[in-house]
């Protein structure tokens, strides 16, 4: 029974052989090479896809010394290349998923259960440049690039320590898109590893292009609004949320990296809150948090006021409300949806079209549409300040996704505000809030450190003290180091020369 099985299986492999040759024949980049070793006189054949492979790598590197060097067997030949990554294997997927990864199959002719593979990969990567959406004034201009190896090198030169460690797995049916979770042993804790890794296990989808499919695949709550995973595009800060005891997560094509868990608080913060003094840095985050909320309840509150409240709005102020919606042929609801959506529609222009003619979009666009609408009478002028600051105000986010967020959860705010005024905003404010407490990034709360409250985690959210106070890490993430330093070795010491 076991010799029967043997041949059915090596019957198997023979035939899973030859489709897999007859596939890569039909393409047209593909090409096998036959040559001869002049001393030994033994015949080899090259097989690559010319397209994935540098010849520069092949040509000087692996073909002279296949040539003038003397090998009999093939598994001598793991001893003569000057390659780093060279294998003698028989596992069909391997020699399958190398070769479509840009790797050089070599036989001998007279052996065909033993095959050598080596790397010549060629690697066509744009040059690191200046962070475009997290751009900072100080500190690193150092963004991540599409390929996975500069990605690593540029957090490994960051944190050049044994314990940094790198896992790799391989997602998508089709793209087998190579995805890397980093961390700190010693630091993290190890069942958000365990979470990370088993849920990038369980996804189950054909193609994976970019850190966006796997954020929506691992978030605890795939269908709300809010980011469970932070999404940034500089090594530096990748490279802090690790030595706090965080997770990151690189996928091979894309520029950006997540980082696991995180809180709403986080997504309001920049990196160069830390590059500022600490009063400073304060200061700016208090004015994007105002910026932000008055981002979302501007226009709800204009609404609500006009519609039910005339009352809350001073004498002075009223008459100029009532002159500026005179000649006004619709409700406030209408006008302020007309603006509201005209707003988005020249975002969106200028996001998507290239970048000179976008910024002119912006700025020509918003001053011709706003400048007639209140002439046509349309608008009133009082409505269209209010969300010109509003939108401004949406900008200070540093943090994309959450960008989104806010633009988009300003819309059903306005429509509780034109159906019960305050009260409307009030109720769709609770819902919002009941949202935010239900909500976890892998498993841990997305509202810490303001609930559950921490008292010491709030030294680094709303405001951020100095350095000398954050002698701590962050509790929520259950460090297994939650030390930085000894605070004990805080005490100021006279310098040298007093």
């Amino acid at each position: 029974m076991k010799k029967l099985f043997w041949r059915r299986k090596k019957k198997n492999n023979d035939n899973r052989d030859k489709r897999l040759e007859d596939l890569l024949q039909k393409s047209k980049d593909f090409r096998s090479v036959s040559y001869k070793n002049p001393k030994t006189q033994i015949s080899f054949t090259l097989s690559f896809i010319e397209t994935l492979v540098d010849e520069k790598i092949l040509h000087e590197s692996a073909l002279p010394k296949l040539l003038e060097e003397k090998f009999h067997r093939i598994e001598e030949v793991k001893d003569i290349l000057p390659l780093s990554e060279v294998e003698i294997t028989n596992d069909k997927d391997q020699i399958e998923q190398k070769l479509l990864n840009g790797s050089v199959l070599l036989t001998i002719d007279g052996d065909k259960e033993t095959y050598c593979i080596f790397s010549a990969q060629k690697e066509i990567v744009r040059n690191v440049t200046l962070p475009e959406v997290e751009f900072s004034v100080l500190g690193p201009k150092e963004a991540f690039v599409e390929s996975l190896k500069h990605n690593l090198n540029l957090i490994r030169r960051r944190l050049p320590m044994k314990e940094l460690i790198t896992e790799k797995l391989t997602v998508g049916n089709l793209s087998q898109t190579c995805v890397a979770i980093l961390y700190i042993e010693g630091i993290v804790d190890m069942e958000n590893v365990n979470t990370v890794r088993q849920r990038i296990k369980e996804i189950e989808f054909d193609e994976i292009s970019d850190n966006s499919y796997i954020l929506q695949m691992i978030s605890d709550n795939s269908h709300s609004l809010f980011p469970q995973l932070l999404d940034s595009e500089r090594p530096d800060r990748v490279a802090a949320t690790l030595t706090e005891g965080k997770v990151a997560i690189l996928v091979d094509g894309s520029p950006h990296a997540l980082i696991a868990p995180t809180t709403l608080v986080e997504c309001f913060s920049s990196f160069e809150d830390y590059l500022l003094n600490w009063t400073m840095a304060s200061f700016i985050r208090l004015i994007r948090l105002f910026a932000i909320s008055f981002s979302v309840l501007a226009t709800p509150l204009y609404v609500a006021t006009i519609s039910y409240h005339y009352e809350l709005i001073p004498e002075d102020l009223l008459g100029t409300l009532v002159a500026s919606r005179g000649a006004i042929p619709f409700p406030p609801i209408l006008e302020a949806l007309f603006l509201e959506l005209t707003i988005e529609l020249l975002r969106e222009a200028g996001a998507r079209l290239p970048t000179k003619v976008g910024q002119t979009i912006g700025i020509v666009g918003g001053i011709v549409i706003g400048t007639a609408s209140v002439e046509a009478g349309l608008t009133s002028n009082v409505l269209l300040i209010i969300i010109a600051l509003a939108a401004l105000a949406s900008f200070t986010t540093p943090v994309y996704r959450i960008g989104n967020t806010i633009r988009l959860i300003r819309f059903p705010i306005l429509i509780f505000a034109e159906l019960w005024g305050l009260l409307g905003i009030f109720i769709c404010l609770c819902f919002l809030m009941a949202h935010l407490l239900r909500l976890t990034s892998l498993g841990r709360p997305y509202l810490e450190p303001l609930y559950p409250p921490r008292q010491y985690d709030l030294r680094d959210s709303i405001l951020r003290l100095p350095f000398t106070a954050l002698y701590r890490r962050p509790q929520y993430l259950r460090p297994k180091r939650p030390m930085r330093f000894n605070e004990r070795d805080l005490k100021k010491k006279k310098d040298i020369d007093e």
